[in-house]
């Protein structure tokens, strides 16, 4: 198995180095509703987990949460509440959604507020060591201390310029000195330190995570190409300056940008696409799918007509598992040839639209094997076992959550409606009768929220 590994350039052969694969990605900022950008990280990521399980691996995966930083302080400030009960929010409705997109939950879910004592311990290193430097209560990684910094992104430090999320700022040695440890400004959370109270920078939170949950070397590190420079660049030379040991990372791996049109897809542009609207049009198998066709490493032109292809196209694959498969024939369809053709495509660096091609060729077969009274069962459960790997369901029951989804809020909206002409006993009986089923109802300034749980 080859996987393209940015730090080399390269695709090499992957070994882990231990019985476990650690594998640590770069998770959300939880300050808006997940976009579908996050759902393409998150499907991508998972597959490479599903197939690496496929392989015999087991896996460690550890996904963080940024939950404290200039996007979630200014947010939670115009909304008036705390960047926690803004984090708390926004992670509970991406990790509702992922469910929903069949992503497996990763084994550990970090945030940086969780990780303020490990931070602080490792900046402290940093400083003893020469790597890093205080400035009146803000501590700043140096990156003249280290000299293969440039080596992820290929550049030089002579070329740096202040660029996306590098801040410029007088107090610094040289202009791309990024923050571990930002002092306390007025109105913004803040934790004691040995430099005064503050809060962690962006990057340091990472360093923090993937040395407590899973060691100094771990096996894939992987997050989307926006974050090689400055992100990922900026981990690897504090990580590797705080351990004394190379590599931090021996794969980095980094799918690519999702497009709407010529242009980028970003907030900026006001071209986002949240997830839960997406899983209004779409099962999660279309979506999954949709993504799947196009290489991780490659660029994706968001598009409802390639969406709605895709929804057809899971169709197929659902008709293809449902035919009769026994047949009084001797004959059996034989499908090792695409089983082998999935595994050398999965094993050329993630190459999903080569094992798309193979499973739909499956399809075809198997279509024809039904029509020519050929018995097709073992590869109906072929079929199931490949599409498993890609995350497919290959059932109905997304649209039964949809419709259930739907439902409950219709049941809102009348609660609402009840309110406003003051009929409140029969809102606080249809409130209760939900809360009975497992609805629980909250509600806030910005409308009324809903929740399962057991009953």
């Amino acid at each position: 198995m080859k996987f393209y590994n940015t730090l080399s350039g390269l695709k090499e052969d992957f070994h882990p180095s231990d019985t476990t694969v650690k594998l640590y990605v770069c998770g959300i900022t939880p300050y808006a509703p997940s976009h579908i950008g996050h759902a393409m990280f998150s499907i991508v990521f998972d597959v490479i987990r599903r197939y690496l399980e496929f392989k015999g691996y087991e896996v460690k995966h550890v996904q963080n949460f940024t939950d404290i930083d200039d996007k979630m302080i200014k947010a939670s400030s115009e909304e008036g509440i705390t960047t926690t009960e803004l984090s708390e929010r926004y992670i509970e409705a991406y990790l509702r959604e992922i469910h929903t997109l069949n992503v497996l939950p990763a084994h550990v879910y970090p945030k940086a507020t969780q990780e303020i004592d490990k931070i602080i311990d490792i900046i402290e290193s940093l400083i003893e060591n020469g790597f890093a430097y205080n400035q009146n209560g803000d501590v700043y990684f140096r990156i003249s201390a280290n000299d293969e910094y440039g080596k992820l992104s290929q550049r030089n430090v002579s070329d740096l310029l202040a660029g996306a999320r590098v801040e410029i700022d007088d107090k610094k040695e040289h202009p791309s000195d990024f923050a571990l440890w930002k002092s306390r400004k007025p109105n913004e959370p803040s934790w004691p330190s040995p430099w005064g109270h503050g809060r962690p920078g962006w990057h340091i939170e990472c360093t923090a995570m993937v040395t407590h949950y899973l060691g100094e070397t771990i096996d894939i590190h992987g997050g989307g190409q926006d974050l090689i420079f400055p992100h990922h660049e900026n981990e690897i030379a504090q990580s590797e300056a705080y351990s004394n040991t190379q590599p931090f990372s021996r794969f980095w791996l980094h799918n690519g940008f999702l497009q709407f049109g010529e242009n980028k897809m970003s907030k900026s542009l006001g071209n986002i696409i949240n997830v839960s609207d997406l899983l209004e049009k779409y099962s999660p198998d279309a979506i999954r799918l949709f993504f799947l066709n196009s290489h991780y490493r490659s660029p994706v032109v968001y598009s409802e007509e390639a969406l709605t292809a895709q929804e057809r196209a899971s169709g197929r694959l659902k008709n293809a598992i449902t035919l009769k498969g026994e047949s009084k024939s001797q004959d059996i369809l034989n499908s090792q040839p695409f089983v082998d053709r999935f595994v050398a495509a999965m094993d050329d660096d993630i190459n999903t639209p080569r094992a798309l091609a193979a499973i739909f060729d499956l399809v075809r077969d198997i279509n024809r094997g039904h029509e020519e009274a050929l018995s097709i069962s073992h590869a109906q459960l072929t079929l199931r076992e490949l599409t498993k790997v890609l995350g497919l369901k290959l059932d109905d029951n997304s649209k039964i959550d949809r419709d259930i989804n739907s439902f409950i809020q219709l049941l809102i909206d009348l609660r609402s409606g009840l309110r406003e002409s003051k009929q409140y006993t029969l809102a606080d009986n249809l409130r209760k009768r939900m809360t009975e089923l497992g609805v629980i109802l909250e509600d806030t300034a910005q409308g009324t929220k809903w929740k399962f749980t057991r009953r």
